[in-house]
C-alpha cells in the first residue's frame, strides 16, 4: 500500500534505496514495505526546505492562505482512502478514524484563516521622531517528530500553523504508521506550494533524526512522543539552539465529585477511556471516585466497558480495536500483573481475549482497590486499563490528583459552577475538562505543563512558536 508514494523530497516521490515493513497489529501480518531514507536523502530534504524558505515567505500570508484552503479540500475529497488507512495500521475502528482525518482537515482549514492574522504592532518610540515596529517573520526550516496513536491529526497540528507561518518542514512520522501522513502529503500537493515546502521521510534514527537535529538550518523542531524521548531532544536542540516544542506524555486525574451526574459520568468515561484502546495522551488514567458513588460507578462502569466489542477496525461491528504492537501488548500484560499482585482486584478483562487468535489485542480491564503508588496509578498506562480509587474530600482528593510531574490533562465531573471554578483553578495542567472529554480542536490550545511539555499546537497560540518576533527601530 506504499508503493504509489514513498518519501517526498522536494515536490515529488522518492522511491528510496532501503525499506522496511509495516505490520498489522490486527493480523500481525505485512500491510507492505515503506522506504526508509538514508542519511543522503534526509540531506536532500533539508537542502529542499532551505531553497523553499525564500518563496514560502514571498508568497505572503493571503497567498498561503488560499494554498492550505486547497489542501484541505483536496484532504476532504479523499476521506474514506485516508479513515481506511489509519484503521489499517493501528486498527482502531474506522469511525473513529473518519474522525481523526476530520480533525486532521479542520487544522488546514483554521490556520489558513491565521495565516492571514500574522499581525504585529507600532510603539511609540522615546526617541524623538521615532516609533517602534513590531513584526512576526517565519522561524525557518521545521524538523516535526510525530507518533503514531494518531497518525493524521499529529502531523496536521505541525504541517498546517508551520506552512501558514511561511515556514517550510520536514516531516518524519512513525514508521509504524507512515501511511496516512503520505496521504496527507499527496494532499497537500493540491495546494500549490513551493517545491520543498513539505518533505516527508521515513527512517531509523541515526538516518533521519540526527542529520535533522544536527543541521543548523532547521531552527525549531517539534515532537509528538514520550517524556523520555523529549528529554533527549531537548539536550540535543541545544546543540544548535534550536526551539522547541512538544507535547509528551500524560497522567490525567479524573474526579468524580459526589454531585456528578452518574449516567452522564459513566457514559462518557467509558467512551473516552477505550478510544483508540486507551492509547490516548489525554485519556483518564487515575480515576478518583467519591466514597457515595464510587460502589455505583464501578458497577456502571463495568457494565458499559463489558458491551464494548473487540475486533478489526475495518469491521462495522468493532468498537475497539487492538494494541498498536507486541511491545505495549507485553507491556499491558506486565503493568496488570503487577497491580493485580500489589493488591488491585481485577473487575473486568485483565487479559488477551480467548476468541481472537490473531493480532495484539486486550481485553478492556477494570481494576478495583487500586492504591496511588501502584504503577497502574502512579504512571501513563497507555492502554485499555482503568484503573479507579476513592476518595472523601475535596481538598484531599485536589491533592492526589496534583501528585505527578505529568500535567498534560485533567477533568472533573460536578453540577455546582463554584466547585468546577475552583478544581480548574487547583489542578496542575494545560488542560481541564469540566463535564467534558473534548479538549483537541483546531480552535483551541492543545498542550501541558511540567513534563507533559511546552508550546501549544491548535488555536491562535498554535502558530507562535513557528514565528520569531523582529523589533525595528525608525527615526525619521
Amino acid at each position: 500500500m506504499y508503493e504509489q508514494y514513498g518519501l517526498f523530497i522536494n515536490g515529488r516521490w522518492v522511491s528510496g534505496t532501503n525499506s522496511a515493513e509495516v505490520i498489522s497489529p490486527v493480523t500481525e501480518q505485512s500491510l507492505g514495505r515503506v522506504p526508509m531514507a538514508t542519511i543522503n536523502e534526509t540531506n536532500l530534504a533539508l537542502d529542499a526546505a532551505y531553497a523553499a524558505l525564500s518563496p514560502m515567505r514571498e508568497m505572503g500570508g493571503f497567498a498561503r492562505a488560499e494554498a492550505l484552503h486547497k489542501v484541505a479540500n483536496e484532504m476532504a475529497s479523499r476521506s474514506d482512502e485516508a479513515a481506511r488507512v489509519i484503521s489499517l495500521e493501528t486498527g482502531k475502528p474506522l469511525a473513529q478514524a473518519a474522525r481523526e482525518w476530520v480533525l486532521a482537515t479542520e487544522q488546514f482549514r483554521w490556520y489558513a484563516e491565521e495565516a492571514r492574522r500574522i499581525y504585529g504592532r507600532v510603539v511609540e518610540s522615546r526617541v524623538p521622531g521615532g516609533r517602534f515596529e513590531i513584526t512576526r517573520e517565519p522561524v525557518g526550516i521545521i524538523g516535526a517528530f510525530t507518533a503514531w496513536n494518531f497518525p493524521a491529526a499529529l502531523p496536521a497540528r505541525k504541517l498546517a500553523p508551520a506552512l501558514a507561518a511561511g515556514c517550510s518542514v520536514v516531516l518524519r512520522p512513525s514508521s509504524q504508521t507512515p501511511g496516512v501522513a503520505m496521504v496527507m502529503v499527496d494532499c497537500l500537493r493540491a495546494g500549490g506550494l513551493p517545491a520543498g515546502a513539505v518533505n516527508l521521510l521515513v527512517g531509523s534514527t541515526s538516518n533521519t533524526y540526527a542529520p535533522i537535529m544536527d543541521d543548523t538550518r532547521v531552527r525549531k523542531v517539534s515532537l509528538t512522543g514520550s517524556t523520555r524521548i523529549g528529554q533527549q531532544m531537548i539536550r540535543d536542540s541545544a546543540e544548535t539552539v534550536k526551539k522547541v516544542s512538544m507535547e509528551l506524555g500524560g497522567n490525567a486525574p479524573l474526579i468524580i465529585y459526589d454531585d456528578a451526574d452518574l449516567e452522564s459520568a459513566l457514559d462518557m468515561t467509558v467512551a473516552a477511556k477505550f478510544a483508540n484502546c486507551g492509547q490516548v495522551c489525554v485519556t483518564a488514567d487515575r480515576i478518583f471516585v467519591h466514597d457515595s458513588l464510587y460502589e455505583a460507578f464501578v458497577d456502571g462502569f463495568v457494565a458499559r466497558a463489558a458491551k464494548i466489542k473487540l475486533g478489526d477496525g475495518l469491521n462495522a461491528e468493532s468498537t475497539m480495536g487492538p494494541l498498536i504492537n507486541r511491545n505495549r501488548l507485553d507491556e499491558i500484560e506486565s503493568i496488570v500483573a503487577a497491580a493485580v499482585a500489589d493488591g488491585a482486584t481485577v473487575a473486568l478483562g485483565g487479559k488477551r481475549p480467548a476468541h481472537l487468535e490473531r493480532g495484539f489485542f486486550f481485553e478492556p480491564t477494570v481494576l478495583v482497590n487500586v492504591s496511588d503508588d501502584m504503577k497502574v496509578f502512579a504512571d501513563e498506562n497507555f492502554g485499555p486499563v482503568a484503573a479507579i480509587t476513592r476518595f472523601t474530600t475535596e481538598e484531599e482528593v485536589l491533592a492526589r490528583a496534583n501528585a505527578s510531574n505529568m500535567g498534560l490533562a485533567a477533568y472533573a465531573f460536578t453540577k455546582s459552577p463554584d466547585r468546577a471554578r475552583r478544581t480548574v483553578a487547583a489542578l496542575k495542567a494545560g488542560m481541564v475538562g469540566i463535564n467534558s472529554f473534548a479538549l483537541a480542536a483546531a480552535e483551541a490550545p492543545f498542550g501541558g505543563t511540567n513534563w507533559s511539555g511546552m508550546g501549544r499546537e491548535g488555536g491562535k497560540e498554535g502558530i507562535d512558536d513557528f514565528l520569531d518576533t523582529k523589533l525595528a527601530q525608525i527615526v525619521f
